[in-house]
């Protein structure tokens, strides 16, 4: 079967399986699904320019995404004034003299030799390092003790909120430059270790610098870009139109949210994956397939593998930081504690493969398809150990444990899809041409 005719059949299916499920389950689930999907899609998108264009193993998904969640808190959050007033100063003063340190330290280290480098180096790392902590210390004190309970932080800009996301894909391309720069020397399994620990130490920052995220006490009431259902119920036109449809104003507020936010969420993926199939397609998008083929063929016609690998990294990790900061939005609150490295950067992965790395198309079904999957696999699983265990008697101990053993059916489904796509099709369900 060609391309032409598997994409939109596949394509087809997905719409199938949403629609059944807004049938089945009601069309609150179906199109939350739908808006996870077209997140999950955007962040697989993002893994693939990385791995199917340039065969980058980059396990530190997670922490670009919690930045760009971090990104959306910053623009749109309004300015907590009486944390400012107590110790804003002096946090962004730490902050600078700490940054001048390092930018110091790096250039004593590129223009001067002997032992007066060295010394010059010793004085301003530990001099930095005893200012930065001395000024930045008490700011951060002052702030965190403003009202602790509600804000505790030093908030955002008072922005639009969509205005964050583009800014979460600038601060998360920001970042991976700065990773990049130190980790893509690294052979492939290094730079993966590398880029988990980086992701870790990112989220693990969010977590306990309370002046900038409210750390594990998280940021909630986040500014959204569509009404807020009371609005829309308390609106006579809205509430007209609903009866005219037959739909209560409650249900109908919470789908009209839902479905704004997913046509917001599909003009963004669109975007997107019109610009990576241009640069799929474009002589630039051949020599890093070229690259990612065999790096030393390359290197040998004059090709800056390492430019050109940071170059990749940047763009792929400015996806995913759009994509997180995209997923706070629609979720309305940044919760720090809920970005698990491991668990999620899995799942992405697994939707890369499953969809076919290197093409942009197989990324995005395999968003839609693992994201339904996950969402579907554990009530499907509850549903079948009460079909096996239908004939034994109430109480009986392997009936127990199989419907408690339903709710650990998502890993080992994931786990099974996996293994099938890479015995039965290896190159995942739409395969790069």
């Amino acid at each position: 079967m060609s391309d032409a005719v598997k994409t939109p059949l596949y394509f087809a299916c997905v719409v199938l399986l949403i629609v059944g499920t807004g049938i089945v389950q009601g069309w609150n689930s179906a199109l939350l699904i739908l808006n996870m999907g077209l997140i999950s899609a955007i962040m697989s998108l993002g893994v693939n320019l990385q791995w199917g264009f340039a065969g980058l193993f980059n396990i530190g998904i997670m922490g670009f995404v919690a930045l760009g969640g971090l990104a959306a808190v910053l623009t749109a959050m309004p300015p907590v004034t009486e944390a400012w007033a107590a110790g804003g100063l002096r946090v962004l003063s730490g902050l600078a003299i700490g940054a001048a340190t390092v930018i110091g330290a790096i250039f004593a280290y590129r223009h001067l030799a002997g032992r007066t480098r060295t010394g010059i180096l010793l004085v301003l790392l530990i001099g930095g390092f005893f200012l930065f902590r001395a000024v930045f210390d008490a700011g951060v004190a002052a702030v965190e003790a403003v009202n602790p309970a509600s804000t505790g932080y030093l908030g955002g800009l008072g922005l639009p909120v969509i205005i964050g996301w583009p800014l979460g894909g600038v601060i998360a391309a920001g970042a991976a430059w700065i990773i990049g720069k130190a980790a893509l020397g690294l052979r492939s399994d290094y730079l993966a270790i590398a880029t988990l620990g980086i992701a870790e130490i990112v989220i693990n920052i969010m977590k306990n610098e309370d002046w900038l995220s409210r750390g594990v006490k998280n940021v909630i009431g986040l500014p959204r870009p569509v009404p807020l259902e009371v609005d829309l119920q308390a609106d006579p036109g809205f509430v007209a139109q609903a009866a005219d449809l037959g739909l209560d104003p409650v249900l109908a507020s919470t789908l009209y949210v839902k479905l704004a936010y997913g046509a917001l969420f599909a003009i963004v993926l669109v975007i997107l994956l019109w610009l990576a199939q241009k640069a799929l397609n474009s002589p630039w998008g051949r020599m890093m397939r070229a690259i990612r083929d065999n790096e030393v063929a390359a290197e040998a016609m004059g090709k800056d593998v390492t430019a050109r690998h940071l170059q990749v990294f940047i763009l792929g990790s400015a996806i995913c930081g759009i994509a997180g900061a995209m997923m706070t939005t629609l979720d309305g609150q940044l919760t720090p504690t809920s970005y698990q490295p491991l668990r999620f950067t899995f799942l992405v992965w697994v939707m890369v493969i499953v969809g076919g790395s290197g093409n942009n198309f197989g990324a995005v079904l395999g968003g839609f398809v693992i994201w339904w999957l996950w969402v579907q696999v554990e009530p499907i699983g509850l549903a079948l150990m009460n079909l096996i265990t239908m004939g034994m008697a109430d109480g009986s101990f392997l009936k127990q444990h199989l419907i408690e053993a339903a709710a650990h059916m998502r890993l080992l489904t994931m786990g099974t899809i996996l293994l099938l796509v890479l015995r039965f099709s290896p190159r995942g369900l739409l395969p790069q041409r």
